[in-house]
């Protein structure tokens, strides 16, 4: 039974239409609600977003332009405390004004004496030492602290944050649940032809009776095809990294009929990055195969669900690799930034590869491995992955909990 409400302002890379960042706004919402409810609070949020009427919609709360300052200043004035995070906001490889931007934003909060939270956030890559001191002295007047992998929680300890502040926890995806009425399926997508993706044989994607025989083939194929789950995204500058991915897909398909899913979580970007690796694979029509597209997702779950019907995610996106352990899919992961071995080393997993040195023939190998032995390693990584998903919820608690006590 709620017996009092509260409102908390949440701030974040939200309203851009990312996918791993949108699962990361659910992620929160979901854990806030949950929490809630269990504690007797209703939990009212007002999301920061750069396209609030869309954030509006999506989620069903209340938002407010992250750029309008005067705006965010009322709402954060009007709340019961502020979250930042999560992901990788505090950052400064992207852009030196992310840095700035997030802490003002924290800063305002605290001016105006309201408890804020930083919610399991990617801490780092801090390249200016310019930021260290103004993230000190912005965190060391935080309510709460967490991070979702020790490597944040050093680099906030290197800047002059006691370590008894900083609470390790996983990231908030981890946490976050299928669509009401789904359930986590272990087979072949059961939906191909059905208007949600674009499919092809020969990747002649103009020529309709290429495209009748590539949904012809899925249909056929349908719950004997093991899908592999591909979310890739550009990075290095001479595209070693995809060209050694395409090189390996293409072997695989070679050896075995496979079917590959290629799930973009930022577009158009990752859509084209997919594409470059398909026209480097070439005619794949005497191997068997089938090479699909989804693009219409509609919200952050719609993709967690694509990775919940995949056999293997092959990942660059952070989120990619997060979705397909919080579905129990083993995973192969391709580093192109620190955080992505930071979460592997929670599954006690390392990358196969990087942005700068990846071996096709490794990467067949590993795929191979894993297409044969998926049993056995959802096996080894069961007990991690359960604990993940548990404390996923800590910082949703802490939170919900300091707001009930407060007066």
């Amino acid at each position: 039974m709620v017996s009092t409400s509260k409102t908390i302002v949440i701030s974040g890379y939200y309203g851009f239409k990312n996918s791993g960042d949108e699962a990361v706004l659910k992620s929160i919402l979901t854990a806030l609600e949950e929490q809630g409810k269990a504690a007797g609070i209703m939990i009212e949020p007002v999301v920061l977003s750069i396209d609030p009427e869309w954030t509006s919609k999506m989620y069903g709360v209340r938002s407010v332009h992250r750029m309008q300052l005067g705006e965010v200043r009322r709402a954060i004035k009007e709340s019961d405390g502020l979250i930042s995070g999560g992901g990788s906001l505090l950052q400064d490889a992207t852009s030196p004004k992310t840095i700035p931007y997030y802490l003002a934003i924290i800063k305002m909060a605290q001016w105006l004496r309201k408890p804020t939270f930083v919610y399991a956030q990617g801490v780092g890559p801090v390249n200016r030492k310019i930021f260290n001191p103004m993230i000190r002295s912005v965190f060391r007047k935080c309510s709460y602290i967490s991070v979702r992998d020790v490597q944040s929680g050093e680099l906030l300890q290197s800047m002059g944050i006691r370590a008894e502040d900083i609470h390790v926890v996983p990231d908030p995806v981890m946490g976050l649940p299928l669509p009401e009425g789904i359930t986590s399926v272990d087979q072949s997508l059961v939906d191909q032809a059905d208007g949600d993706a674009s499919v092809e044989g020969s990747l002649l994607e103009d020529n309709d009776v290429e495209m009748e025989a590539a949904d012809e083939a899925i249909k056929q194929h349908n719950g004997e095809l093991p899908v592999i789950g591909i979310s890739v995204r550009f990075w290095d500058p001479e595209r070693r990294e995809l060209n050694a991915i395409a090189d390996g897909l293409k072997e695989l398909m070679r050896k075995r009929p496979v079917h590959l899913r290629f799930l973009p979580f930022h577009k158009p970007d990752d859509e084209e990055a997919s594409r470059y690796i398909t026209d480097r694979m070439g005619d794949i029509t005497s191997y068997g195969g089938v090479i699909s597209f989804y693009r219409e997702e509609q919200q952050p779950q719609d993709m967690l669900r694509e990775v919940s019907r995949c056999q293997l995610i092959l990942g660059m996106r952070l989120h990619s690799l997060i979705y397909a352990a919080n579905q129990r899919v083993p995973l192969i992961g391709i580093s192109y930034d620190p955080k992505i071995d930071h979460f592997l080393n929670r599954l006690h997993s390392a990358a196969i590869g990087s942005s700068e040195s990846l071996v096709p023939a490794d990467l067949t190998r590993h795929m191979t491995t894993l297409l044969d032995g998926s049993k056995a390693w959802k096996e080894e990584h069961e007990a991690q992955i359960a604990q993940l998903k548990l404390e996923a919820q800590l910082p949703a608690r802490h939170i919900v909990e300091y707001l009930g006590n407060r007066r």
